[in-house]
């Protein structure tokens, strides 16, 4: 079975059919979030440690790290991201001991981080664009590193999942052709709104099936991206996620901090036979029963934790 292994200097997790749902946190990205573009323009990085120590503790396996500050003072991100994305890889993996994502559309970026980074990190991403391929695959086998494969190229994203198919089978051949091997490509078959086009739950769930059947890859996607533009999002991300996992989806962009997106994947893991003996579903529902006692779910999720690695005592309940 196909695995995608990641390390931090401490840590390893891999991706994979027979593997736990792997949720890489999505928060560090200050990608509409301009409260945090602000601050990593001011050298302010409070919220990133913040958000890493936090999203860890809610569960997620890896953490994505995006550098993609437009700079006021200086609006060209080929000068302006690699320093930053250099500074907040450095950062990240002296907080936190879980694997990094290295996202940035910016080769140079990329590679600052991968020359920082500890163990063996995941690149976010590739595209089956020509000059992307070309630029970032060197770099993907130069480091030895599993990267993120997005399913458009030069043509665009394309509303036809077999074409969407097809790009994906591009790049894990383009890939093959530098020695990077189907194990370390990690498909992203690109996740349309719900909202926008009624079928694109059913499409992607068919698409994962075939980049599973058919390449042999592991997969992930912006797992938000499906309820864009919809009330109650995260009930749709709920729903979505299980019905994903269950076509063969391996991993997901996502933010762990939210209770009822992770209680969907924490079930969907006990059902499909990847939690041995239920226990991690059973560690899990403390931190529900600690939320319905109304302690918010992160600082939940940091005392579970904590319990757990012997930092702190049992949380004793009341009633």
């Amino acid at each position: 079975m196909t695995r995608t292994v990641l390390e931090s200097k401490s840590k390893s997790v891999a991706i994979g059919f027979d593997e736990p749902f792997c949720v890489i946190g999505e928060r560090i990205n200050p990608t509409g979030r301009k409260k945090l573009a602000a601050e990593l323009e001011a050298g302010d990085f409070s919220t990133v440690e913040k958000d890493a120590i936090e999203q860890v503790a809610c569960g997620a396996a890896v953490l994505d790290v995006n550098a993609g500050v437009v700079y006021n003072s200086n609006p060209d991100p080929n000068l302006t991201e690699p320093p930053l994305m250099r500074q907040m890889i450095e950062l990240v993996q002296g907080l936190v001991d879980v694997p990094l994502c290295i996202d940035s559309s910016v080769p140079g970026a990329l590679e600052a981080g991968l020359e920082v980074a500890e163990g063996r990190p995941l690149v976010n991403s590739v595209t089956g664009e020509e000059e992307r391929l070309e630029r970032v695959l060197p770099l993907v086998k130069k480091y030895n590193v599993p990267v993120v494969a997005i399913s458009n190229d030069d043509t665009g994203i394309s509303e036809d999942p077999d074409v969407r198919f097809a790009v994906a089978k591009k790049i894990v051949e383009r890939a093959a052709d530098f020695g990077i091997p189907a194990h370390d490509i990690v498909v992203d078959p690109l996740v349309m709104p719900v909202g926008a086009m009624a079928t694109a739950g059913q499409q992607v769930f068919a698409l994962v099936r075939r980049l599973r059947d058919e390449l042999g890859v592991n997969t992930t996607c912006g797992a938000s991206n499906v309820s864009f533009g919809l009330p109650h999002r995260h009930g749709i991300n709920a729903a979505f996620l299980p019905m994903a996992i269950g076509a063969g989806m391996t991993s997901a962009i996502m933010n762990p901090t939210r209770p009822v997106e992770m209680e969907a994947i924490r079930a969907a893991n006990l059902l499909m036979n990847h939690d041995a003996n239920g226990a991690a579903w059973i560690g899990f529902s403390r931190v529900l029963d600690a939320v319905a006692e109304g302690t918010p779910f992160p600082d939940a999720s940091k005392a579970a934790a904590e319990a757990g690695s012997g930092r702190g005592g049992r949380r004793r309940r009341r009633g």
